[in-house]
């Protein structure tokens, strides 16, 4: 039994984390930390938990004197705020998973350029893992410290990797048209994801400049072998859960739409959360599963080939693949506690 604990446990991503935990057969909650809610019981903050889970939350300075008590911790918490305490878990022996960005980024220098922050921890970015399971599985293994894949990349970089491994697309020529539930924004008080500000519209955002760019550019350049460079353009859409990633990218050589089909569904046969699709994907069949959907269409006119990806940003976006990637740290199947289906209607 894997004993765990969770900081920033009552934000989205941190509470569907807590209740993934919670049924998971091969994992014990040991703590919940809180910024905001300390000395508060979780099913007064989240009412589905009611009878289910009463775990008061603690603070953070209680949670850094627990850390010798747990062997993995989950940090759910913004940018920035991952540094002092994934530092003290690692020389405690503790395995980290931080589901935030402050360890995505090899360059200190590009998270600075794209977070506006010194890194606090720069001498452990040659140590992270990158947690995308469909990617680096193995390395994911053998890792003490996993940088969990923010949401956008994670629908991203799957539905292009396989395009790229393959080069068959030019690297220059890629365009992504992502879109995204409110969820995605926190739990905070926003002016701009209040019911009235965003119910029946839709936005761009972070236009040229959303700092989930030089991640994905960075995994697929790893991917590529090469510079990918490539513009990305996020959406908030009045949904609650769910990201659907559209890429568009140049063919290199003229490839029927059948053969890159056959491509994308050897290169994900043994992944057990990627569902290559003959469809189009929407995120109402992904939603609360950690789930990836994908196809692939060719546009013969303009030789342009078109990969759309469907994930639950608070699943596969988040909690959902920081559980998969426990499960390779320790040794469990990887789909332990994760084999859910989305509810429809």
């Amino acid at each position: 039994m894997i004993k765990a604990g969770v900081v920033g446990a009552t934000g989205y991503a941190g509470q569907q984390l807590i209740w993934l935990l919670h049924n998971h057969q091969m994992s014990k909650i040991l703590f919940a930390s809180s910024h905001n809610y300390a000395d508060k019981s979780f099913s007064d903050l989240y009412g589905q938990y009611y009878g289910h889970l009463e775990k008061v939350c603690i603070n953070i300075q209680e949670a850094k004197e627990n850390l010798s008590s747990i062997d993995v911790l989950f940090i759910a918490l913004p940018h920035g705020k991952s540094f002092e305490i994934a530092e003290m878990a690692l020389e405690l022996g503790v395995k980290v998973i931080d589901l935030g960005a402050d360890f995505r980024l090899k360059s200190a220098e590009t998270y600075k350029e794209w977070y506006k922050l010194e890194h606090g921890c720069s001498n452990l970015l040659t140590k992270s893992v990158y947690g995308l399971p469909e990617l680096y599985g193995d390395k994911i293994k053998k890792a003490d410290l996993i940088a969990n894949p923010g949401c956008y990349p994670t629908a991203s970089i799957l539905a292009l990797t396989p395009l790229l491994k393959h080069h068959l697309i030019d690297p220059l020529s890629i365009i992504i048209d992502a879109k995204s539930g409110v969820s995605g924004a926190g739990r905070k008080a926003n002016l701009a994801t209040q019911f009235t500000e965003c119910n029946e519209s839709i936005k761009a955002y972070g236009v040229a400049s959303h700092r989930h760019t030089p991640e994905i550019e960075q995994e697929l350049s790893n991917v590529y072998g090469d510079d990918v460079v490539l513009s990305f353009t996020p959406h908030l859409v009045p949904m609650n859960r769910g990201i659907l990633a559209v890429c568009y990218g140049n063919l290199s050589e003229m490839v029927s739409e059948e053969t890159i089909m056959e491509i994308y569904k050897d290169f994900y046969k043994n992944k057990p959360f990627v569902r290559v699709m003959e469809s189009p994907p929407e995120t109402r069949w992904v939603k609360g599963s950690n789930l990836c959907d994908i196809t692939v269409k060719v546009d013969k006119r303009t030789n342009r080939v078109i990969c759309i990806s469907a994930i639950d940003n608070l699943m596969k976006g988040a909690a959902g693949q920081a559980v998969q990637n426990m499960n390779l740290m320790f040794g469990f199947e990887e789909t332990e506690g994760l084999e859910i289906i989305s509810l429809f209607p």
